[in-house]
């Protein structure tokens, strides 16, 4: 499971003129699926979104989690995360997960980051989005489990 990390200080999802999701201050992570992940990658991923020590401390230093600060977390599916690159003009989506495995695994990742964190929102599993936001450094970190 990829899990592409943004600081930011705000970010929303859209679909259809809609906002779906949106936080303040925290992260937003665009999350891909591939074929051999399960609920063991999810779960080791929703533990370091959540531990990662990306914020700053007193000193400026990147030391405190998004547990610690109380920020937001904002989920979007995206499968593209997991296209293979290597060659050619053209992505290969091979080691993508299959639409329903992508679906199950996302629904999965959401459900347990709301157990586990307060706030959190999503993007829409198959929809086309539009994802705003503002990167906080910038400040992006590709974390894949």
């Amino acid at each position: 499971m990829i899990g592409l990390m943004q600081r930011v200080t705000e970010a929303r999802v859209t679909v259809a003129g809609e906002v779906v999701g949106a936080i303040g201050p925290g992260l937003l992570v665009l999350v891909g699926v591939e074929k051999a992940d399960g609920q063991g990658q999810a779960d080791r991923l929703l533990e370091r979104l959540l531990g990662y020590r990306v914020f700053e401390d007193a000193t400026g230093r990147m030391n405190r989690s998004l547990r610690e600060v109380g920020g937001g977390l904002l989920l979007v599916p995206q499968f593209t995360l997991a296209a293979d690159t290597r060659k050619g003009r053209r992505p290969s989506f091979d080691p993508a997960a299959p639409p329903e495995q992508g679906r199950c695994l996302f629904e999965y990742l959401l459900n347990q980051a709301l157990a586990a964190h307060s706030p959190v929102a999503s993007g829409r599993f198959g929809a086309h989005m539009q994802v705003a936001l503002v990167n906080d450094g910038p400040v992006t970190f590709w974390l894949q489990t």
